[in-house]
């Protein structure tokens, strides 16, 4: 039985949103969320920066020493959770040392969490059938093996041979090399963890506390590298956004967040390309390793039996 895969994260933080625009404290937001979350682990993690922030531990550092316990190494996709908690912890550490308005911030960081879950949601639906139909195609050589051994011709002697190990070893390492190439395939089309636009909501979320934008770069850039161990990959930095507000004297946090919401469409433009081009990649592994392991195991002992014993009548 599949284990069930922890609560999102959007969903948690537009309850903190709820709970903090409420009046409710930090710390007693986090305990009643502990109390209420039905995924244990989510619970757990809730409950303990609860518990340190009570004890006047910042949230956002309560949330790291939590996270470093791994607490979702044996949930399904436990990385992406942990990654994306991470970068909750990222958002909140801007929102902390900025003074921006912590409920607003969180409920605008868990619409871009959302948008990005829901294409990520849309991909997998997309992927089931590429993923179902290559699962299918790396059993063809088994099936294979199979036919030359109930075929009526003495095949399994062939297979014992010299020439047999040859083509048992070979089909092997064909069918691996098709898995491991599938697999690659695969990951490339599955939408990275990171939210798309993650530093320009970070940007948005600095500038929200009233501090210059020089600020908010330098804010954001240490927040990111002591909360993310790698950053956020292909993320724009905002730097034109931000020159175009200076110059036109516009609103950068608005600015900020309407680029963030173009790169969140393009990254799931991209991503709804790739997984519809997975139907027909997943092809190359079929033709390269897949068909050349089932003449291998299935058509070459068969052919190898039939000589010897024509020879042998002869």
């Amino acid at each position: 039985m599949r284990r069930a895969p922890p609560t999102a994260v959007a969903v948690v933080l537009e309850r903190t949103a709820v709970l903090l625009g409420a009046g409710v404290a930090p710390a007693s937001a986090w305990r009643h969320l502990a109390g209420s979350e039905r995924h244990a682990v989510v619970a757990a993690v809730a409950q303990r920066v609860g518990t340190q922030a009570a004890r006047g531990s910042p949230v956002s550092v309560a949330l790291l020493d939590a996270l470093r316990s791994r607490p979702f190494a044996r949930v399904p996709d436990g990385l992406r959770a942990d990654r994306e908690w991470r970068q909750v912890a990222c958002a909140w550490r801007v929102a902390e040392q900025s003074g921006a308005p912590l409920a607003d911030c969180l409920r605008s960081f868990a619409r871009a969490l959302r948008q990005s879950e829901e294409v990520r949601h849309e991909v997998e639906v997309a992927l089931a059938g590429p993923r179902a139909a290559a699962r299918i195609v790396l059993g063809l050589p088994v099936v294979g093996l199979l036919f030359s051994l109930g075929s009526g011709v003495d095949a399994g002697a062939v297979l014992v041979s010299p020439l047999g190990g040859a083509c048992l070893a070979g089909g092997g390492a064909l069918v691996a090399a098709a898995r491991a190439w599938n697999a690659r395939l695969v990951r490339g089309a599955t939408p990275p963890g990171d939210v798309p636009g993650l530093r320009l909501e970070l940007l948005a979320v600095a500038l929200a506390g009233g501090g210059s934008w020089q600020g908010a770069v330098a804010l954001v850039a240490r927040a990111v590298e002591e909360c993310l161990v790698d950053g956020p990959s292909g993320d724009d930095d905002g730097a034109a956004v931000l020159e175009l507000s200076r110059r036109a004297g516009a609103p950068a946090a608005e600015l900020l967040r309407a680029a963030a919401v173009e790169e969140r469409l393009e990254a799931a433009t991209t991503a709804r390309s790739a997984a519809a081009r997975l139907g027909s990649t997943l092809m190359l592994p079929l033709g390269a390793c897949v068909l050349p392991a089932f003449l291998l195991v299935g058509v070459v002992p068969l052919v190898a039996a039939l000589v010897s014993s024509t020879a042998g009548v002869l």
